[in-house]
């Protein structure tokens, strides 16, 4: 097992590194220089901008230098991955909170962002597979079709376009103003009990968490009907209902365990799009999480911000791979860490 796990974490910071160099180049080759746009939002108001703000051209040229963006791409990259593992430095914002490190940005924001996808993931794993279990134990009936009707059209549903309608039908302003309008946290706890913070809190978290779980929930129930249909059909389920074996023990014991492993390899996915998906959800909301913070980034060319943001993705996708891996072997005995000889 131990050999398993460090030839993994060796092609992990492999691959690690490939995604990282690739996100470099891409950031690189966009039009437009980041370093203008960061000088001119310093010195708007000005009359010739850059080209006869002398103060301005020379912070450009040290800003440029800082991020090396006046070296080659290649070597710029290997500047950015030495200050990485060997200083572990992410570097500085460059424009999102100027001078800022990008680690304390980082760590500021992942507690929002991990609080709304745990949730989010738990919600979505605990309805889909009982729904995929009774579509699959009981097939073509008027609950499965009507239940397959309704996935479909959640599946169908943009993210955006949800959370948008959500907004102007059921949060303040709208038409049955039951839950907030934007942010995460309540502003204000003077005079509340510890139940009233608790239902308030809720009601701040209940459509973020659904606009991020309805989409995995209505494809992941889909996945384990089909693979809890492909189970139940094999002959080793038709034995142990030949041997008296009671249903529960049939379907909970022996068919879910094999139903499981396309699951376990849709999870892998399931953590860094739930990020990515978190981007809409939370400029939509007003939440200052790690999607907020992405698109801060990207809109405004943060070059170190953006590259930590990309490792931080990576990493979590590889994560995911490997999570999966050993969901496998303990889901599956057949499955081991070992190499056939």
């Amino acid at each position: 097992m131990l050999q398993y796990l460090l030839k993994r974490f060796f092609l992990a910071a492999i691959t690690l590194i490939i995604i990282m160099l690739v996100s470099y180049v891409l950031v690189r080759l966009a039009p437009g220089d980041p370093t203008q746009s960061t000088i001119l939002g310093e010195n708007e108001g000005t009359a010739q901008g850059l080209s006869t703000d002398k103060g301005a051209l020379a912070k450009n040229l040290s800003l440029r230098a800082k991020l090396h963006l006046d070296e080659p791409i290649l070597l710029g990259f290997l500047f950015w991955l030495k200050d990485v593992f060997l200083h572990g430095n992410l570097g500085t914002s460059a424009s999102v909170d100027k001078g800022r490190p990008v680690a304390s940005l980082i760590m500021e924001r992942l507690p929002v962002t991990l609080w709304i996808n745990i949730w989010a993931i738990l919600i979505t794993y605990l309805l889909s597979i009982p729904i995929g279990i009774y579509s699959a134990v009981f097939p073509s009936s008027n609950f499965d079709r009507l239940l397959t009707f309704f996935l479909f059209f959640l599946y169908s549903l943009p993210v955006f376009w949800v959370a948008l309608i959500l907004q102007a039908s059921v949060c303040e302003g709208g038409y049955y103003p039951v839950f907030p309008l934007k942010g995460i946290a309540i502003t204000s706890i003077w005079g509340l009990s510890i139940w009233q913070i608790l239902w308030n809190t809720a009601m701040h978290y209940t459509l973020p968490v659904f606009c991020l779980c309805y989409f995995g929930f209505a494809g992941l129930s889909r996945y384990a009907k089909s693979g809890m249909a492909d189970v139940v059909n094999q002959d080793y389920i038709r034995t142990a209902r030949a041997k008296g074996v009671p249903e529960h023990t049939v379907l909970f014991k022996h068919a879910l365990r094999n139903a499981m492993i396309p699951l376990i390899t849709l999870f892998a996915g399931l953590l860094p799009g739930l990020i990515s998906g978190s981007i809409i959800v939370e400029y939509v909301f007003s939440i200052p999480g790690m999607g907020s913070l992405s698109m801060l980034a990207l809109t405004s060319r943060d070059i170190p911000l953006l590259m930590a943001l990309f490792a931080f993705g990576g990493a979590l996708t590889l994560a995911g791979i490997l999570l999966s891996d050993f969901l496998y072997v303990l889901v599956d005995p057949r499955i081991t860490f070992n190499e056939k000889r």
